[in-house]
């Protein structure tokens, strides 16, 4: 049986990103909530006792789902049964620092070709984890160029010159690399790829669904550090543009897509709505 990933989050950093969101200090969230300042500092730093009726103030007052971030304070946030896909996905995951970074190998059911999204940032890593009988990669996507997603594609390009590329718009111009923008719908390696462009985490980044003609309504989001399992990514450009972004999204996709996101374990749609204490 496969080992599902730690979240990415705790109570602590949903609260330090909620905090941003609403533009709030800790003293302030205090006095709306008569919860000391000091033990939501605390509480940032990964110590926290919070009962759950102070859990559901915090709530209240960040505007955030209660039951999740109960859920997230008590160590008990739900994940879901995974629905069956049309295709087969690996999950890759690669150490990066502390602690780990996620690259997905998606397969397809007829001819084979193996469509790799993100590469972390050692290919040498990669390789070691790649799973065995799979074939290299014949098309990659990149969500966005962060070192731990992308680091590693210089190399991965020299190991296969002709492998296609296909990216989020990079910080400076790269040789051999498709840029997708908002809304491009594209077909590759027999996959059905939507894009979403979705910036806050940082300024290009993006979102794919993949899907197949036959099963439109059966895909996987690979939201790189846009939504985690539990809650948003960090967000380096603009956190309340991340936010609006995360909704829009979710919004839009039905309730039994999978969530493969950049850090942590697969989640769904539906999931979220329910209990991701942004989205809920």
């Amino acid at each position: 049986m496969p080992i599902v990933p730690e979240l990415e989050d705790e109570l602590g950093d949903v609260l330090d990103k909620a905090l941003r969101n609403a533009g709030l200090t800790e003293e302030q969230l205090a006095a709306a909530t008569g919860i000391d300042a000091g033990r939501i500092k605390d509480a940032e730093d990964y110590r926290y006792d919070f009962s759950c009726t102070e859990l559901q103030r915090l709530a209240t007052a960040l505007g955030l789902n209660e039951v999740g971030l109960c859920a997230l304070g008590e160590g008990k946030y739900p994940l879901p049964r995974l629905p069956a896909l049309p295709f087969a996905l690996h999950v890759v995951g690669l150490p990066y620092g502390i602690g780990h970074v996620n690259a997905y190998a998606v397969v397809h059911p007829q001819s084979g070709d193996v469509l790799l999204v993100d590469t972390g940032n050692c290919p040498e890593t990669l390789d070691a984890r790649w799973p065995e009988g799979l074939p290299p990669p014949a098309a990659v996507l990149v969500t966005h160029w962060d070192h731990d997603h992308a680091g590693g594609l210089p190399l991965v390009q020299l190991r296969r010159p002709a492998r296609a590329v296909y990216a989020a718009a990079p910080p400076q111009p790269r040789p051999g690399i498709t840029v997708l923008p908002d809304g491009e719908a594209r077909l590759i390696l027999g996959f059905h790829v939507r894009t979403f462009r979705t910036p806050g985490h940082t300024a290009e980044h993006n979102a794919y669904l993949v899907t197949m003609a036959e099963a439109p309504e059966r895909g996987v989001l690979f939201s790189g550090d846009l939504v985690f399992a539990g809650s948003l990514g960090g967000a380096f450009f603009c956190c309340r543009t991340l936010l609006r972004e995360a909704r829009r999204v979710i919004a839009e996709l039905p309730g039994g897509t999978v969530i493969a996101p950049g850090h942590g374990p697969l989640t769904t749609v539906e999931n979220e709505r329910r209990y991701n204490p942004f989205l809920g």
